[in-house]
């Protein structure tokens, strides 16, 4: 039978076999998502989410089997092969439940529901997550992996299967009523109205949250398992930049370079894993995701125009590096993420053994690489489970070495790098997820196009704008409004709010990076259709999905994760938005948005950070540039690149003779043309006071130098 590269027949050859026969094709064999097609071969008969598996629920009164994960999840192909591959697992799974699949990175909507109601019931969560659910689609019950057996305490399915079976047999009050609490629980969560405001200290509560938790001898905060989270560097550094405060910047600077010197960080392909196992930044989980990658490269990119270290900018470049020799679409838009696994060996891929090193270098490259990497023979890490030595080497720098910065010792560095590199590249690779999803790619966005301003790299933008332009090609419908997830040439899903959020946050950075303002009313028409599609006009913030959500609670998050939520990231742009047009409109939003998450900053405000770079923003003294005049062009701009101005916001607008361009100016900005006179003309403006117009290019330039003199004179100063 003639296959496609995945391994699974055609549409058309699939009709002609019996349903779940020989091969256990399943119906997941039509879908998009490398994750669902992973489980396409099960002998479990897996529906996608969608009418047709709860139909089948409610005419079979059967109960529903939900499992969550996604293609990338080391222990979600574990419970594949120990479960899911079992044909004893399958046949309790087919006989009396109806079992669904979700990708949670294609439905984040279903994954945050399902994953509130685990950390409800049990007090933690991850995936895969495991979820029994009424055929309405209410949970009651829901836990994590599970074994095909029990074990260490651990239900196993041969277990709890049947055990459901029977209670939804003969108890089925008991988890019906369980499923009613548990939904009117979730759902008064998703509506809580507003009860306070923000406490008048919140940044300075969150610095100390931050430096109580913080390693001071190994970076981070917290014990193992340690996980990146850059949006809280972004915020200390805009700590240290208004308060002076020197911790907050050292707290961000350690953290940066244990990362980046750590085995969390592949020396030999670049780009950050997803998290470190251990405290000390060695043993990674080896998955590498995609905004990861954009929210570091943001963070590395600020902490060098903070600091002037060029260790930070070397950083920078080797993720973008990884970007495009990995993660990029021939087109333009990114992948979702690469696997931790290959040959079924989580780290497989990256991992070195002594003997193996031998044989690609010379001794003398070696005896070079063991002593800055710490390569042993009997391996540089322990094995958990056993307590021994593994026998393999994680490269790795624990220490900053002096020489690092030095010709000779890069020199020696990148000769040892390309043959590790090259020999590495005849392995098995991990698993790509080519997906590409709008949210994760608003984010990668917004990176490349900060930190080409940031960085002065044209390069950086005109991938950002490559990516841009494939976002609005391929995911965007015939109304304009944007879909969630594009693969193999198809685009489909319902978009969510971080998807808007993430798309505009990288529309008005294009903007700023470029003055190009076709993409700043990008970014305004998407945040309309934000407020049309998500915003809570009764009681403040956005929701996650629409009101025709196919979901039993429409969720509101804000709790930053891994990814910022996406009311935070809304929160930065409606800041960015008043402060660049001055608009009162997006202040009054604003307002009401912190107003509506007030009561949960204040109870925890470290775990809000970028709602309190937003709020940073929108209560800047900083600076505030309006160019107008005719025939801008971005170079207006130079003598501010390359330096940290984190609340520095500019407008540029043309007022020339295109009717439709002054049209726009007035829409956007109305005062914008009203002092130029025709002459190219900056205005610039700090703490609600404008100095009196510059014109000329010569004159502008030198104003700009100077505003970029008087900043650096302040950040030298402890006390701002």
């Amino acid at each position: 039978m003639a296959q496609n590269p995945l391994g699974i027949p055609s549409e058309e050859e699939l009709q002609k076999l019996p349903a779940n026969g020989g091969g256990y094709w399943n119906r997941l064999v039509f879908q998009l998502s490398p994750y669902l097609l992973q489980h396409a071969a099960n002998p479990v008969d897996w529906f996608p989410w969608g009418d047709e598996a709860f139909d089948k629920a409610k005419e079979e009164d059967k109960p529903v089997f939900l499992s969550i994960g996604y293609a990338t999840c080391h222990w979600c192909h574990v419970m594949e092969r120990e479960s899911f591959e079992d044909v004893e697992v399958a046949a309790q799974l087919n006989r009396h439940f109806v079992a669904i699949k979700v990708d949670r990175e294609e439905r984040p909507d279903i994954d945050q529901l399902h994953m509130a109601a685990c950390q409800s019931m049990t007090g933690s969560g991850g995936w895969p997550l495991s979820c029994f659910l009424t055929p309405e689609g209410h949970v009651f019950y829901a836990t994590t992996y599970l074994p095909k057996r029990g074990q260490y305490g651990r239900p196993g399915m041969m277990e709890l299967l049947p055990s459901i079976a029977q209670a939804w047999l003969k108890q089925r009050d008991v988890l019906l009523n369980g499923a009613t609490q548990l939904n009117s629980q979730l759902q008064a969560m998703s509506g809580i109205a507003a009860t306070g405001e923000l406490s008048k200290d919140i940044e300075h509560q969150a610095f100390l949250s931050f430096e109580q938790s913080f390693d001071q001898k190994l970076g981070g905060f917290g014990n193992a398992p340690k996980f990146p989270l850059p949006h809280q560097f972004l915020f200390l550094l805009r700590y240290w930049y208004r308060y002076g405060n020197q911790q907050a910047l050292a707290m961000v600077e350690k953290s940066l370079q244990a990362m980046r010197l750590g085995g969390m960080y592949d020396h030999i392909g670049f780009g950050f894993h997803r998290y470190s196992t251990d405290n000390r930044w060695l043993v990674p989980h080896f998955e590498k995701v995609l905004y990861d990658q954009a929210l570091l490269l943001m963070a590395y990119s600020e902490a060098y125009v903070a600091t002037g270290d060029t260790f930070y900018k070397q950083t920078a470049s080797e993720v973008v590096q990884y970007l495009k020799d990995r993660m990029l679409h021939p087109d333009g838009g990114f992948y979702s993420a690469e696997d931790a696994d290959s040959e079924g060996e989580e780290g497989k891929f990256y991992i070195w053994r002594h003997d193996e090193l031998a044989e690609i270098l010379e001794p003398e490259e070696l005896d070079w690489l063991s002593r800055y990497f710490h390569i042993c023979p009997q391996g540089n890490y322990i094995d958990e489970a056993t307590g021994r030595m593994t026998g393999a080497n994680i490269l790795h720098l624990s220490d900053f070495p002096a020489q690092l910065s030095h010709l000779s010792w890069q020199t020696q560095w990148q000769a040892i790098r390309q043959k590790l590199c090259t020999h590495r590249e005849r392995r098995v690779h991990p698993l790509l997820d080519d997906k590409i999803l709008s949210d994760w790619n608003g984010l990668v966005i917004a990176a490349l196009a900060r930190s080409s301003f940031l960085l002065d790299d044209d390069d950086y933008l005109q991938t950002a704008a490559k990516g841009f332009d494939f976002i609005r090609r391929n995911l965007v419908d015939e109304r304009g409004y944007l879909v969630k997830r594009y693969r193999n040439g198809k685009a489909g899903l319902p978009a969510h709010l971080d998807d808007y959020a993430s798309m505009i946050w990288a529309a008005l950075e294009l903007y700023q990076a470029s003055l190009n303002i076709d993409y700043l009313q990008q970014g305004l028409d998407w945040t309309e259709n934000a407020i049309e599609k998500f915003w809570d006009s009764q009681n403040g913030g956005f929701y996650f999905t629409e009101d025709n959500t196919d979901l039993a609670v429409r969720a509101k998050e804000a709790y930053d994760g891994a990814i910022p939520s996406g009311n935070a990231v809304m929160a930065r742009n409606l800041a960015f938005l008043y402060q660049l047009t001055g608009q009162s409109r997006w202040q009054t939003l604003f307002d009401k948005l912190i107003l509506a998450f007030a009561p949960q900053i204040n109870h925890y405000p470290s775990g809000y950070a970028l709602f309190l770079t937003a709020l940073d923003l929108m209560g800047s003294p900083g600076q505030h540039l309006l160019l107008s005049g005719p025939k801008i062009s971005a170079d207006l701009l130079s003598p501010l690149k390359g330096h940290y101005l984190p609340n520095a916001v500019w407008l540029a607008v043309n007022c020339g003779d295109d009717p439709a361009e002054n049209q726009l100016a007035k829409t956007i900005a109305p005062f914008s043309c009203e002092f130029s006179s025709g002459d190219l003309t900056l205005c610039l403006c700090r703490t609600s006071a404008c100095e009196l117009p510059i014109k000329g290019s010569d004159k502008i330039a030198l104003r700009l130098k100077t505003l970029v003199e008087e900043n650096r004179a302040a950040g030298a100063s402890d006390e701002r």
